[in-house]
């Protein structure tokens, strides 16, 4: 499971971590310990919609975690369509790749490895808080 955070007052997107599903007691202990460790006000869910827009077995999936972690951690949880963003995910990452391969050409350090899966989610995850942070600008810009 992706993981990503934005601070309010820079509302910023921003990879956090990739966290391993175990079960339902320790997923939800473990995300009430990064809660108040980053002090969360909000969490966003993706919502994983086929391409046609309609809701799969993962989609209601992700609906009960959802209703689970408003419930056990007691914040509001938004459901964030998620299409395609692991797709932009991938994109973004090739480019920092891209850069940091010239950096390290011209004498900068080499960037750790990391997962490519886990590094995938967690940009997947910030995209999509990204574009649901666009949307409440959006929402909350005078018409």
């Amino acid at each position: 499971m992706g993981l990503a955070i934005a601070n309010a007052n820079t509302p910023v997107a921003q990879p956090l971590a990739t966290m391993q599903r175990i079960n339902r007691n320790e997923d939800m202990r473990r995300l009430r310990e990064l809660v108040r460790e980053h002090a969360v006000k909000q969490i966003v869910v993706g919502l994983p919609l086929k391409l046609d827009g309609t809701r799969g077995d993962m989609a209601v999936e992700a609906e009960r975690f959802a209703r689970r972690v408003r419930k056990q951690l007691g914040l509001p949880v938004e459901l964030v369509d998620e299409r395609l963003t692991s797709w932009e995910a991938e994109r973004l990452l090739e480019e920092t790749q891209g850069r940091f391969l010239h950096a390290e050409k011209s004498g900068g350090r080499k960037p750790k490895k990391a997962s490519a899966r886990a590094t995938v989610d967690a940009m997947a995850a910030a995209v999509i808080l990204k574009d649901y942070l666009k949307r409440q600008e959006q929402l909350a810009e005078p018409r």
